[in-house]
């Protein structure tokens, strides 16, 4: 009997709690006082949108398009400087030519990625896709 009173109890609190939280949660003023609570735990200056300009998809986008291309730039230069050590050496310079190559082909693909997402959230979106920037 005690093994079982140990099981039930946690299922029994957990029940009362959700109903509890549930009675609370139905009640307008308590609500309206949630969301007053959100809107008051959101910083000065955070954004309070997905999309548009200062949106947090534009933000994520172009912050990621910047890593993207500052990677490109350091692997390019990898490539040359290993082009340039290379010496003469067959394999050594096809490596090279590899890292520069994927180097590129990485930066157009981040390009055509980010034109991609900046065509569909236009589709979707009225007035999201306006600029190159405004995801």
């Amino acid at each position: 009997m005690r093994g079982l009173l140990r099981t039930i109890r946690p299922i029994v609190l957990a029940m009362v709690f959700v109903t509890v939280s549930l009675v609370g949660i139905s009640d307008p003023t308590a609500a309206y006082s949630a969301q007053e609570g959100v809107q008051a735990a959101r910083g000065d200056g955070q954004p309070t949108e997905l999309f548009g300009s200062g949106g947090i998809i534009t933000t994520l986008t172009n912050t990621l398009l910047f890593v993207v291309g500052a990677l490109s730039v350091i692997m390019i230069i990898v490539g040359g400087l290993r082009y340039i050590i290379s010496g003469g050496n067959a394999s050594a310079v096809s490596a090279a030519k590899n890292t520069v190559l994927y180097a590129i082909v990485g930066l157009i693909i981040a390009f055509l990625a980010f034109a991609a997402i900046n065509w569909i959230l236009g589709a979707l979106t009225p007035g999201a896709g306006a600029g190159y920037t405004d995801v």
